[in-house]
């Protein structure tokens, strides 16, 4: 039996990841939820304002706003944004013995579901969740565009930095789904092209018109109202983000960039360990049967990065953002495999003794964090 564990250990190791996440679950209801709590005052009470939609949606169902709603709606959140990964996995490539060590180095990636409950109640996971909604539904229609744009515009009203985060991966979603596999025509490019302006629009109101229109004090006392318990003014700490202007973002970035630059040789060691899935996403981009959908696809890709790298110049939460990039990779490579192909891309290897290594070391690794490793 044991060396049948050591052949072919992706079962346990599925079993391990469920642990983790429980153990990453525990630990992450006994800290403090600064940020996400926050977000769940901030309406629009005092007029359009960035990052106020979430609050705003709390905001019709209760006045008062208790700290457990933060662990309660972000574990929802979760649950729903894993079954849906998971159907996801079942419809792309079905759960086989053949398709379990795939399943482990994405679901069970530090990058992906481990880190999203680390974050628990943070918006990231709203972006992968609606991402992989246009994954499964039909997309022959324009209907599938709109709902895309207003996936984007919901988005962007939770906080406009999913123009940059998750935008650009629904953006080429919509791509690969409709425009290269149903066509295109100048009545969809044209949908395709308002919609997009409608979205940047949106964000340039949002990052330049949507700050706070009064003191801080008024807002905090304002915030003090919604909160269930208003002696805890420590959970409000951060309400100063709603009048950083970019410029004192970008500064405090590059402010703290020498230090937080120490930890990118972890994040390129914690992507070198996923290089049987990028060997595999690879595979797949070669067994495309179109040369024009395999540039596209690449230039897809590297646009996507791009976007995160503008990021990581402009606003310091490192480890969410690496992580958000390769769950941005995974979801691209769910598309991919939605192309046509000339032939059947090789599986990662279910028995071979590195790929099983770096299995286990990606599983044992519980998330990946917020602003620096781990």
């Amino acid at each position: 039996m044991l060396a049948n564990v050591q052949k072919n250990p992706w079962r346990l190791l599925l079993a391990i990841n469920a642990a983790v996440i429980a153990g990453v679950f525990i630990h992450k209801i006994q800290l403090p939820p600064y940020v996400p709590y926050i977000h769940l005052l901030v309406d629009y009470h005092f007029g359009f304002i960035k990052r106020a939609l979430i609050g705003a949606i709390v905001a019709l169902f209760t006045d008062k706003v208790p700290v457990w709603l933060v662990f309660a709606l972000g574990g929802a959140t979760w649950l729903l944004t894993s079954g849906l990964y998971a159907k996801l996995f079942q419809r792309t490539f079905g759960f086989t013995a053949k398709t379990l060590p795939l399943f482990v180095f994405t679901a069970g990636s530090p990058f992906f579901l481990k880190n999203f409950m680390h974050t628990l109640g943070h918006f990231d996971i709203y972006g992968c969740a609606l991402a992989i909604v246009l994954l499964l539904m039909p997309a022959g229609s324009l209907l599938f565009v709109a709902t895309a744009a207003l996936f984007a515009i919901i988005l962007v009203l939770i906080h406009h930095i999913h123009l940059l985060m998750y935008v650009p991966t629904i953006i080429t979603i919509v791509v690969i789904r409709h425009y290269l596999a149903y066509g295109s025509n100048r009545g969809n490019v044209a949908f395709g092209v308002i919609a997009l302006a409608l979205v940047s629009a949106l964000f340039f109101a949002a990052q330049f018109l949507g700050t706070m229109p009064i003191p801080e004090a008024d807002f905090v006392a304002y915030l003090k109202t919604r909160m269930a318990d208003p002696s805890r003014t420590d959970l409000l700490q951060f309400a100063y983000i709603w009048y950083q202007p970019l410029a004192k973002e970008i500064s405090d970035t590059w402010g703290r960039l020498p230090h937080n630059i120490l930890g990118v040789p972890v994040f390129a060691l914690l992507i070198w360990l996923h290089t049987p899935l990028w060997r595999f996403f690879a595979g797949l981009i070669g067994a495309l049967a179109s040369d024009l959908h395999k540039r596209l696809v690449i230039a897809a890709l590297t646009g996507i990065s791009l976007a995160y790298l503008v990021m990581f110049a402009m606003v310091f939460d490192y480890s969410r953002w690496i992580s958000n990039w390769a769950v941005c990779m995974v979801l691209i490579l769910h598309a991919v495999k939605m192309l046509p192909a000339k032939q059947e891309a090789p599986m990662i290897p279910a028995e071979d003794r590195k790929t099983n290594i770096f299995g286990l070391v990606l599983t044992l690794i519980p998330r990946v964090g917020i602003v620096r490793p781990f």
